[in-house]
């Protein structure tokens, strides 16, 4: 079975806002056309399984926190469950969409788009055919809507709009309650508050000024509409729905300038102070803004990376303090107002700061520049990434966080790889060094470079982590270095054109260089690095990879074609013809069709799969391609992503898109609006007129397989996407029998047939069972048990317990498991060592994982123990003259008790 979407490292945040979950400890961050789901107590990341079509521009969450509202750039929404994470509806606003916001009480949502409101029924609360019912359509701001805040009670929401108004709405009629503008600013309004359990509220726009209006009514002030008006307004709107073909709720009109008779004995709003911040440069806007109703913070966030914490209303300045000099484009407070989050799109920075401790709960960022090159650790726990922006990022593949970042490279990293010990992580860049970094100490330990500059476009290390390769794409030569003395041993000359690719024979010491010159070449270690061998290729070969057993390798050349060569005889076993199924996209601006733009394309990224048979690889398409070896046939083919945010996602031109002058991308509107960077040219006032939009092409950049053969990995465009087995809901039997039920199975364990129920139990391939089975045999018959289990049922038992180890709480269990089936098959298992190695490799990674926990948490309980021994001592000593005999034998039982 397929491995199936697992998660999205590589990138935090893009675009849209942030929202905190109801309980505060879980952060939902859009990314791309994805969603993240940050789980800040236990320190772990989930991407959910659903994708919108286009880059997710805003999120609602409802108050409970079960359903949430995702809505892209051309206003397509997903309504999403969280407690099941995928897609309950699918819904179109048909225009962008600025805001989504739940009421607290969770019966209503508003939408703003354009210079309108929409108050829609919650879905969920009551059974629907449709899960977006339009309540009311509320007019009255001139411009584009920007932003909702709600009351307490649910009665009334505010609306802030670009042409520098505020309105307040009521979701039902109120008697007193007329519909007109606040103004007194001289800018767009980025945000506005309702003061807790009050009308009261704030507005705070882009030029850095905060109003603070008083409402002269209490929420419980306001007056239900009378029956009789109430009902002619119902059956106003039912007249006007009839003549519409579709209905459109109740239409409610806001004046923004009424007359003195409108307003008498109605809520009255009053200015009672406006505040201005400190803005740093005059240029600095105000982009986005957050209120926590309970503690009165206020903070704001500028386009400098500058944010304020304010305590409102006297506007108390708290906290003044920069996280990056890029424009903050979200910031969320959680429920109980410890925790502030911040993103920054222009970085992908995600933050989430504790202001009282002034600290950091959580501090991410993803790759500037598009991810080039990755590498597993030999144990599968980490992922390393190198990427354009000469970053090397180090990631836990269990929490999915990036917890260390290497910034000496001062141009592009081209290529990174683990060594076989896993704690040193190699790089090459085009600034001409290759670096090796220590993540014990996590430092550059060693910099190799060559006696020329030379750009370093592949990189590969031998299986005993002594020997480093680099190949050179300027001089056409490969550096050989030492480890252990960082000196260059050898430069292998030989190749007419650019090294695009290197790889080491796992088993021999053996070197395969791939180079624009249509040959790859053999270079053996131990005979003083002569070319041992030269392949000659139709095409220039762009990669090559060694299998795991290290007796076959795979050649991708610019023709489009995979050839399989059987190195230690020289000859050619096998080819795969590849073009076609990289299914190539149209970009916008492209004058010639995707198929014949296709006859140019070919694989630039390979890997073999942990067992060998399989074959990744990727290229300048949407697609990642799985290939049997022996057979030579497609297997599967992996669309990376769907979201047409980005170019070249689409066999066919939009026609919709195209006019006499040709396509519409070619106009570019420039930043002129909200996009725009902070420093202007002289002259402009809004934005900057020199900056351009631009839509990146989809493409993989390098594919790599787990090396317990459960998960892959690409680093595309869109970050980096890992694939893996989800075993969890499906059935898979094996040699199954009539007789092999649950029901049979309870019964044979209850006989104490423990060996027969667990062989039984595999036959089922039933995890829940499997693990029933295995808890209910007592510890003692373990021995027994191991010694008499088939040799067939040994390696499926092997890749249960590295499951089990995840998640469950019997360790010390498990792990007596795993000691006696090792002892005891240990011989056998030898000998199948090479098909055995991705689950010794996965049983190896998840205990590695808890022996790390609790090794950390026993230390520190020896230490306390000791602290406590030491204390009791003290004053045992000092009471000891004192004290009569009795005590200081009770003293003494105390400290035994103790230890």
């Amino acid at each position: 079975l397929p491995p199936q979407f697992s998660g999205l490292l590589g990138t935090v945040y893009r675009r849209g806002n942030l929202s905190f979950t109801r309980d505060g400890n879980s952060l939902l961050s859009p990314v791309g056309n994805r969603i993240s789901l940050f789980d800040l107590k236990n320190n772990k990341c989930e991407t959910l399984p659903l994708a919108t079509r286009l880059n997710i521009v805003c999120v609602g969450l409802s108050p409970d926190g079960s359903l949430a509202i995702l809505v892209d750039e051309e206003g397509a929404a997903l309504l999403v469950s969280l407690i099941g994470k995928c897609v309950i509806h699918q819904f179109y606003f048909h225009k962008p969409v600025h805001s989504v916001s739940f009421s607290p009480d969770g019966k209503k949502f508003v939408v703003t788009k354009d210079n309108l409101a929409y108050l829609y029924h919650a879905p969920g609360k009551k059974r629907e055919f449709n899960a977006f019912v339009l309540d009311k359509t509320y007019y009255g701001p001139y411009d584009e809507t920007t932003c909702i805040d709600w009351t307490d009670d649910s009665k009334c929401f505010a609306v802030g709009s670009k042409d520098m108004s505020t309105w307040v709405f009521g979701a039902e009629r109120w008697a007193n309650l007329i519909y007109y503008s606040l103004g007194g600013h001289k800018d767009v309004i980025v945000a506005c508050f309702f003061e807790e359990n009050s009308l009261d509220l704030y507005t705070i726009s882009q030029d850095a000024a905060l109003c603070v209006w008083q409402c002269d009514t209490e929420l419980d002030g306001l007056k239900p509409m009378p029956p009789k008006d109430a009902a002619k307004e119902k059956k106003a709107a039912e007249d006007d729905e009839e003549l519409l073909e579709e209905p459109k709720g109740e239409e409610i009109h806001g004046k923004a300038d009424p007359s003195e008779e409108e307003t008498r004995n109605k809520v009255k709003y009053s200015r009672v102070a406006k505040y201005f911040f400190n803005k740093e440069g005059d240029f600095n806007n105000l982009t986005a803004a957050a209120y926590h109703k309970k503690t009165h913070l206020l903070v704001t966030g500028f386009a400098s990376g500058v944010f304020h914490l304010h305590e409102l209303p006297d506007f108390n300045l708290i906290h003044s303090l920069s996280i990056s000099d890029q424009r903050i484009a979200s910031i969320s407070i959680n429920c109980t107002g410890d925790w502030i989050a911040f993103g920054c799109s222009g970085l992908g920075q995600l933050l989430v700061w504790e202001w009282q401790s002034e600290s950091y709960v959580l501090k991410q960022q993803g790759h500037f520049n598009s991810m080039v090159s990755l590498a597993y650790s030999p144990d599968g726990q980490y992922i390393v990434t190198g990427g354009e922006d000469g970053k090397v990022k180090v990631w836990n593949t269990s929490s999915s966080f990036c917890f260390v970042t290497f910034t000496e490279h001062n141009s592009g990293v081209t290529a990174v790889t683990f060594t076989s010990t896993g704690y040193v992580v190699l790089s090459a860049s085009l600034d001409g060094t290759v670096r090796a970094f220590d993540l014990h100490r996590y430092r550059n330990f060693r910099t190799f470079t060559s006696p020329r500059p030379s750009q370093f476009s592949c990189l590969a290390v031998d299986s005993s982590g002594e020997i480093v390769a680099a190949g050179s794409q300027d001089s056409f030569e490969i550096f050989i270095w030492s480890m252990q003395s960082g000196r260059l041993l050898d430069v292998l000359a030989g190749h007419e054109g650019p090294i695009s690719s290197l790889s080491f024979n796992p088993m021999k010491c053996v070197l395969a260089s791939a180079s624009w010159d249509k040959t790859v070449k053999l270079w053996d270690m131990l005979d003083s690095w002569r070319t041992k061998e030269t392949f000659i290729i139709n095409s220039d070969v762009l990669v090559v990879a060694f299998r795991p057993d290290g007796k076959e390798l795979a050649v991708a050349a610019l023709n489009g074609q995979i050839t399989f060569w059987d190195h230690d005889n020289a000859v050619q076993t096998g080819s795969i013809e590849g073009r076609h199924d990289l299914q190539m996209g149209r970009k916008e601006l492209d004058k010639i069709t995707a198929k014949q733009a296709a006859k140019g394309k070919s694989f630039t990224t390979l890997c073999y799969s942990a067992d060998g048979q399989s074959i990744l690889a990727g290229g300048l398409s949407k697609f990642v391609c799985i290939y049997n070896v022996k057979e030579q046939i497609l297997m599967k083919k992996f669309e990376i992503s769907c979201n047409h945010s980005l170019d070249a996602m689409e066999e066919y031109l939009d026609r919709r898109k195209m006019t006499e002058f040709g396509s519409m991308a070619l106009i570019d509107e420039g930043g002129g609006g909200d996009e725009g960077v902070a420093i202007p040219l002289p002259g402009v006032k809004r934005g900057d007129m020199s900056y351009r939009h631009f839509k990146p092409e989809i493409r993989v950049t390098c594919v790599r397989f787990c090396p317990t053969g459960r998960s892959w990995a690409a680093t595309t465009t869109e970050g980096l996407l890992l694939y893996s087995l989800d075993s969890g809901l499906i059935f898979d039997p094996f040699e199954l029998d009539i007789d092999v039920t649950p029901s049979n199975i309870r019964k044979t364990l209850s006989q104490k047939e423990y060996t027969m129920a667990i062989v039984m139990a595999f036959k089922l391939n039933e995890k829940k069972l499997i693990q029933e089975v295995i808890e209910a045999v007592p510890s003692s018959e373990v021995d027994v048990v191991c010694s008499s289990l088939p040799d067939l049922y040994v390696e499926k038992f092997l890749e249960f317990l590295a499951s089990a180890f995840e998640t469950s709480c019997h360790l010390e269990f498990y792990l007596i498991w795993a000691h006696k089936l090792l002892m005891l098959h240990g011989q056998k298992l030898k000998t199948r060592s090479v098909k055995l190695l991705p689950v010794i490799q996965f049983l190896q990674k998840s205990i590695q994982r808890h022996f790390e926990d609790v090794s950390k948490l026993c230390e520190w309980n020896i230490y306390n123990i000791k602290y406590a021994l030491a204390i009791s001592q003290q004053r045992g000593m000092k009471r000891a003259a004192e004290e009569t005999p009795g005590d200081e034998e009770e003293l003494d039982s105390d400290s035994d008790y103790l230890m």
